[in-house]
Parts: structure tokens; C-alpha cells; sequence
């Protein structure tokens, strides 16, 4: 398996979990998220982007990163062409680190959505801020290692059919949930989470970590 480490643009902060997850991945930045790498000690390989989001006063190793350079009117974001450049490099598994939250909701959105894409093509994903973590959902079972108390929700990206959930405090049994129903938000871990898909598209989003403030 070829692991790496995609710094995005969005919320991160540094957690013990983290820095495991990211432990030995190879590392490409997206734009600004050249930021991420000195909060995590890290030194990508590759920096992607047009380059219109460059935090000042980054430290010489950072600065020197190689960069591929796009133009800023663009068919894809930088995130997008980041994990694209880690695919061409032979990855097979995704940290999408600051995936969520940062000042463009659209790309957020749009990492959620990607990862699932992904995720059908055959590729792990993780996406994460440190203090949440999204991982997705396809049809079929899994096994989550999460504390008991631990909230999590599903987002559905489709309408969902056989949806089952155990290990949690409120249990569901092979049910159908509509797009855009909240039945899956705000649950609690309680015991060992599992979840089974019969069909559908969604999203596990699990807050390992919660901050003070939550």
C-alpha cells in the first residue's frame, strides 16, 4: 500500500491520532495548505496550486518544496489536482488533511464528495482536521475502533437502503433513509460500531477528538 498525506486548505490542529495516521505517508500540499505542514513537522514532496493562497513567512525547507504551477482560471481545484498528482505517484490510500472547514465551503464539499468517488475506485480515504474525521461509506459492512461516547453522524449522498447500525446508542436496523434526512446525525458510540450498507452513497464523520468549545 502506498499511503500519502494531502495538506488542504482547510481547519486542522495537531493531535496524537494524527500525527499516527500521517506516520510515514508520503506528503503533497495544496496551496495554502503548505501551512499544514509546519503545524505537523512535515516536508511534502510535491506543492500543487496556483499559488494565490501562500502563507507568509514559511521557513526555508517549506519554501523550497518543488512546485507544480497552474494557471489561477482552472478547471479543478488544487486539492482535486494534488490528489491527483499522489494518484499518478501510485497512491492507494488518502489522508485528506484539513479537509473540512477553512474559508471555502464549496471545497469542502467538494473533498467530502471526492473522497466517496474515491473510495469507489478503489482508493482508502481519510479525510480529518484532527478533531473530526470523515471516512466513507459504500455498500457492504465495516468495523470502526472509536470510544464509547465518541458522536458520529452519516451523511447520506444518495438515498439509503439496508442501513444498519450497531455498537451505537441509538441503533438502526436495515432501514431506508431519504436524501437530506437528519434520522443519521448526532449519534454516540457504544461498544464496538458497526455499520452495513445495502445501497447508497454516505459518509461516516466521527469526532475522535472534540474540542473544548463543542
Amino acid at each position: 500500500m502506498s499511503k500519502f498525506t494531502i495538506l488542504l486548505g482547510g481547519d486542522l490542529i495537531r493531535t496524537p491520532l494524527l500525527d499516527r495516521q500521517v506516520e510515514g505517508s508520503r506528503v503533497i500540499a495544496a496551496d495554502a495548505g503548505i501551512g499544514h505542514a509546519r503545524t505537523l513537522g512535515l516536508t511534502p514532496e510535491l506543492w500543487v496550486g496556483d499559488f494565490d493562497s501562500v502563507p507568509a513567512d514559511l521557513p526555508d525547507d517549506l519554501a523550497a518544496v518543488p512546485r507544480r504551477v497552474f494557471p489561477a482560471e482552472k478547471d479543478k481545484t488544487d486539492g482535486e489536482l494534488a490528489i491527483a498528482a499522489a494518484l499518478e505517484r501510485g497512491a492507494t490510500s488518502l489522508v485528506l488533511a484539513g479537509a473540512f472547514g477553512g474559508k471555502r465551503t464549496d471545497h469542502a464539499f467538494l473533498h467530502l464528495a471526492l473522497s466517496i468517488r474515491l473510495a469507489e475506485a478503489g482508493i482508502e480515504v481519510l479525510l480529518t482536521s484532527g478533531a473530526q474525521e470523515g471516512i466513507p461509506l459504500l455498500p457492504g459492512k465495516a468495523g470502526f475502533d472509536y470510544a464509547d461516547g465518541t458522536l458520529f453522524s452519516i451523511l447520506g449522498f444518495s438515498d439509503l437502503a439496508g442501513l444498519t447500525v450497531t455498537g451505537a446508542k441509538w441503533p438502526l436496523n436495515h432501514v431506508e433513509v431519504a436524501f437530506g434526512s437528519s434520522l443519521t446525525i448526532s449519534n454516540e458510540v457504544k461498544g464496538q460500531l458497526e455499520i452495513a450498507l445495502g445501497s447508497g452513497r454516505a459518509l461516516l464523520l466521527a469526532h475522535p477528538f472534540p474540542l473544548p468549545e463543542s
